[in-house]
């Protein structure tokens, strides 16, 4: 059997499409989110469905369960951060929720230390308290639990952290290998592609990112890689002139990369439908979807095993994805084969 990690992020109801073939696949779920109160605690009010806890650990006893907390736009980290009270606090209710819970750990999911993307407050002493709160949480957590993170890939997130020592606490790193290109992108390309476009000189690819980590002090036995369940759309996409103007690929839109659809959505309604022809880039390792006008990057069956085989490879320890509840075909999770 093989030690690579599969592991699922499952958001609100989305833990109720899990079923018992998914959670024999599975080694891990991550139950998004728990958020930060006012008074720098957990809180878990929002969590929904938790009774599939049981059912889940009947169709696999080996399977870890983890609290994610944050998310984007969840504020409340920089701010609990900056005082030993303050982290102490936070850890000791995460530790408690953990224990009442019977769970297997807590994933830190910050989005993100030092920028106020989302409306969160942030502070120049977030790279330091950063570690300095995962180092409380491993403390009060113990050996026996995990301590996760999932991180931005981008450069903007290692200038805002210290992943050598990030990764020396952790017991692993989930890199959110998608939304590489998102919002304040004007140009439609693969926000999840294992590798860049031809003519694609960004960066904005899984490898490059891995690559980044690396360098950074990530051992590669302990990166996960993130695949995406839903897309990204970008309409009004220019044709014309260019290596990959015909099928819209690297050129201009007169939008940015939006959040777009789930992936049963594309299966029901995009693939190859509705004036949507489906293409490959065989040099990115990944799909995509124009009708001349509105370009839609995603991940398939096909760039998932890809990104499987890659993290084979390459030494790293497995590969997580957002988010289980949209996909209702499991095509996409069957993918996963290590």
């Amino acid at each position: 059997m093989s030690d690579k990690y599969k592991i699922a992020y499952a958001y609100l109801d989305g833990i109720r499409n899990i079923n018992e073939s998914d959670a024999k696949r599975l080694t891990h779920i991550n139950i998004a989110f728990g958020l930060i109160d006012g008074n720098g605690k957990l809180s878990t009010d929002g969590l929904r469905h938790l009774e599939m806890i049981e059912h889940i650990r009947e169709w696999n006893p080996a399977i870890k369960i983890v609290l994610s907390v944050g998310g984007w736009g969840a504020d409340g980290f920089s701010q609990l951060s900056r005082t030993e009270a303050g982290r102490k606090a936070f850890a000791q209710s995460c530790a408690e929720y953990v224990e009442k819970q019977s769970l297997d750990g807590i994933d830190i999911d910050w989005e993100y230390p030092c920028i106020d993307w989302g409306g969160i407050a942030c502070d120049p002493s977030d790279k330091e308290n950063y570690t300095l709160l995962l180092q409380e949480l491993k403390r009060v957590l113990g050996k026996d639990k995990i301590l996760s993170v999932a991180v931005g890939a981008g450069e903007y997130f290692l200038a805002a952290t210290d992943m050598a020592a990030v990764a020396e606490v952790c017991d692993y790193v989930q890199l959110m290998t998608y939304d590489m290109r998102a919002e304040g992108c004007y140009v439609a390309g693969h926000h999840t592609g294992l590798y860049a476009s031809e003519g694609d000189n960004e960066g904005r690819s899984t490898h490059d990112n891995v690559q980044r980590f690396i360098k950074a002090g990530v051992p590669r036995e302990k990166l996960i890689i993130g695949a995406a369940f839903y897309s990204r759309i970008w309409r009004g996409v220019e044709t014309g002139e260019g290596i990959h103007a015909c099928h819209g690929l690297m050129m201009p839109s007169k939008g940015e990369g939006v959040y777009g659809f789930s992936y049963t959505q594309l299966v029901n309604e995009f693939i190859d439908k509705n004036g949507f022809i489906r293409y490959r880039d065989d040099t990115a390792k990944a799909p995509y979807l124009f009708n001349g006008t509105d370009f839609i990057s995603y991940d398939d069956t096909e760039s998932i095993a890809q990104k499987c085989r890659y993290i084979m490879e390459n030494g790293l320890k497995g590969i997580m994805y957002w988010e289980h509840g949209c996909d209702v075909t499991h095509e996409l999770i069957n993918s996963i084969e290590f």
